[in-house]
């Protein structure tokens, strides 16, 4: 007798280059290759998107620019195909998915995601937005079947932030790296400062913008080059790009500061940089920490909310500095520079990361098998 292969359909709304895409793009072929069939539901003109289609996939135009707009598609879908799971991530979308299920009338298990930490990222936000998104999180999670995050640091804040049992959230790592990234050998990317002996390079990477705190690295990395050779690069876009080069200069350090712009994927130049410096003031986790210890890159980061004291090892994979503390950073880039961990342990910490080990993870949350049937 035939058995149906369970569906998991995946309900996101996202810029089309946050973390949120990027483990989306890893996760979705990653349950298509366990025997899934899964459904990416589209908030129109939103990501994530998906490069190639796997075989498994299919992608669910819902008709609508807006989340909540969606609804009537997406009550529609579910009664259509009843998944076994309907996964999604961010407030307004959990609880577009939350209405939706309550209009079908269907017994598809939910799983809502956060990957960020809740009260920072709403401190600056308009009162009734920050009202919504707490109430949300505390009166409507309950009724999901589980509330997944990132990382312990984001867990906890949700559940003082918003009331919700901490016992309801479950810390999934997310799926950030390829297995074959621990081991193949990268090509140097095309840029006359990689891969050099004789002068140093600290690699940054991330949106250019306040929550990233890159002048504090630029004001380490002053520090540092006034006492030895060395150069900065930091990879992405964005509106703080001019700030940014006019404190370089200011700095006395131009000459010596790169940014080139944004890279889908930093994995080569993190594996060509001497260390890498996150300087971020909160996080959910920090994927681009998990990327270079894959590669072996040395690590400095910030003691941030949440993420990098974990993914370090409170401090044994590599230094954590507080936020915003320039010369605390620039210490530890000239002593991690010095004398930099074994890349062997810098790997290891990275494997939970891994995107195989990841759904495994994620298959476990929704009460899934490891592979279907």
């Amino acid at each position: 007798m035939a058995t149906t292969v369970p569906r998991i359909a995946c309900f996101f709304s996202t810029s089309g280059h946050s973390g949120v895409d990027r483990a989306a793009k890893h996760l979705i072929p990653a349950l298509a290759r366990r025997g899934y069939r899964v459904d990416l539901l589209k908030v129109r003109r939103h990501g994530p998107h998906l490069d190639v289609i796997p075989a498994g996939v299919s992608v669910v135009d819902l008709g609508s620019r807006h989340t909540y707009a969606c609804i009537p598609a997406l009550v529609r879908y579910l009664r259509r195909e009843r998944p076994a799971v309907l996964l999604s991530d961010k407030d307004r979308v959990n609880r577009t998915a939350l209405i939706a299920r309550w209009l079908a009338g269907v017994q598809t298990r939910l799983v809502f995601s956060s990957g960020t930490t809740i009260s920072i990222d709403l401190a600056t936000r308009g009162t009734l937005e920050r009202w919504v998104q707490r109430t949300s999180m505390g009166r409507l999670y309950p009724f999901a079947d589980q509330v997944i995050v990132t990382s312990a640091g984001v867990a906890d804040d949700m559940a003082s932030y918003t009331g919700l049992a901490r016992e309801r959230i479950r810390v999934v790592p997310s799926p950030v790296v390829p297995a074959s990234l621990f081991t193949e050998t990268l090509a140097r990317p095309d840029h006359p400062w990689l891969g050099r002996s004789d002068v140093p390079l600290i690699l940054g990477a991330g949106e250019l913008c306040g929550r990233k705190d890159f002048e504090t690295l630029l004001l380490a990395f002053a520090r540092v080059r006034a006492e030895r050779q060395c150069r900065l690069m930091i990879l992405g876009q964005g509106r703080a790009r001019e700030r940014l080069l006019a404190l370089a200069a200011e700095l006395g350090v131009a000459e010596d500061v790169d940014l080139p712009g944004f890279v889908p994927e930093p994995y080569a130049f993190m594996a060509y940089a001497d260390l890498f410096a996150f300087t971020s003031r909160w996080e959910g986790l920090g994927f681009v920490i998990i990327e270079a210890l894959a590669v072996g890159t040395p690590v400095v980061a910030t003691d941030c909310p949440s993420g990098p004291r974990e993914i370090l090892q409170d401090g044994r994979i590599g230094p954590l500095v507080p936020v915003g503390d320039a010369a605390a950073l620039a210490a530890a880039m000239m002593e991690t520079l010095d004398a930099p961990p074994p890349g062997a342990l810098l790997r290891d910490a990275a494997r939970p990361y891994e995107i195989e080990a990841s759904t495994d993870a994620y298959l476990d949350a929704m009460r899934l098998p490891r592979r279907a049937s």
